[in-house]
């Protein structure tokens, strides 16, 4: 009765999750309104309208065949790592950083979908590799390869946040696929041997801080450490229940730098407390979980792949946003996924989406309204 009622798109969408994602968003608005004391401007109905937007555009994308995903990974890849060298030689600054292409109509930061890119081409790749030779060398370097060159053109603008996620997505895939633990085992080793070099000579000043205050963030509470130190108190002076909305103090009164945009989970937290905090992990935990299930379900090893790393994609995403708000990793400038202000997060995180909708639908055999 219900395919009788209902278009047969509309009733292919996952509903609930649609509505998770609608109710995670909502709850961003209602604090990017609170962030500005009470305001829906600058960030709140900025932030409305391109949740609508995109999400319309992530249901469109929810209708694209799997095959064209598949035979899109490897040449959208190819034109993002190009975009990528031309926001290296003609970027737009902006904040000390070069991370944007300015097409006239529209500034792109090619980085940000290089996130989800980088796991289709990975996916694309190892789907083509045979069986057989999943466990040679041969199954290692060209998928390094691609995740190095990505990562290490990011890593110039300088976008270490956004470098850390491309590795990130790019290992799981490859870790997924197959690949032996003892070589994950092994670069974990390369990498803790080679990351004092890297911070004493390749980080860029600001960087380096970063990483050093947060080993003592007390060392120097309001310079570098600054941010750290007002996160930790905006939390903990929530409490289980939290302050009330409209009512935190650290954010009204400025002291807790970025409430809108990367340290949102902080401002949620002062006004709703542990309460609201639970329940908004909780809910990434759903649809991560929801992600996986489609990973599961699927019969393709591209689906497969491709699925479960932008699942994880979305949990390094949140993952790595809580940990630096509550002092846990240094501070690397992620936001949290469809809860911060920002427009290309957001894009990103929906496009993700999009796609896993979109191979789910092919894995469904019947509507689920």
């Amino acid at each position: 009765m219900s395919s009788r009622l209902v278009p047969e798109p509309l009733a292919q969408l996952p509903w609930r999750v649609l509505f998770l994602i609608a109710a995670i968003s909502a709850f961003g608005v209602m604090m990017l309104y609170s962030a500005a004391g009470g305001s829906v401007r600058p960030w709140a109905l900025p932030q409305g309208i391109r949740f609508c937007v995109f999400l319309v555009g992530a249901i469109i994308v929810s209708r694209v065949p799997e095959d064209w995903f598949r035979k899109g990974a490897m040449p959208a890849y190819v034109v993002l790592l190009l975009m990528l060298v031309g926001v290296e030689l003609l970027g737009h600054v902006s904040g000390g950083s070069q991370r944007w292409l300015d097409l006239g109509i529209i500034r792109l930061q090619p980085s940000e979908f290089m996130k989800l890119s980088i796991v289709l081409a990975c996916a694309r790749f190892y789907e083509l590799l045979p069986a057989g030779q999943t466990r040679t060398f041969g199954a290692v370097w060209p998928a390094a390869a691609l995740i190095g060159m990505a990562a290490a053109f990011v890593m110039l603008q300088p976008d270490l946040g956004t470098g850390l996620m491309i590795c990130s997505g790019g290992a799981t895939v490859m870790f997924l696929a197959g690949i032996p633990l003892r070589l994950f085992v092994g670069g974990a080793l390369g990498v803790a041997v080679a990351a004092p070099l890297a911070v004493n000579f390749l980080l860029h000043d600001y960087q380096r801080n970063r990483i050093l205050i947060f080993l003592d963030p007390e060392s120097d509470p309001l310079g570098t450490g600054y941010h750290i130190s007002q996160s930790k108190i905006a939390i903990g002076s929530g409490g289980i229940w939290g302050k009330g909305f409209l009512n935190g103090t650290q954010s009204h009164l400025d002291y807790l730098p970025e409430g809108h945009t990367d340290f949102a989970f902080a401002t949620m937290a002062e006004e709703w407390g542990l309460v609201g905090g639970v329940l908004l992990i909780a809910a990434y935990i759903l649809v991560v979980l929801w992600g996986l299930n489609v990973a599961q379900r699927s019969t393709s090893r591209f689906a497969q792949l491709t699925a479960a790393g932008l699942s994880m994609t979305l949990f390094f995403y949140v993952a790595i946003n809580l940990a630096m708000v509550m002092g846990l990793a240094p501070v690397v400038g992620i936001p949290l996924p469809l809860f911060s202000n920002g427009g290309s997060a957001q894009m990103t995180v929906l496009l993700c989406l999009g796609i896993l909708m979109a191979i789910d639908r092919q894995n469904r055999r019947r509507p689920a309204w």
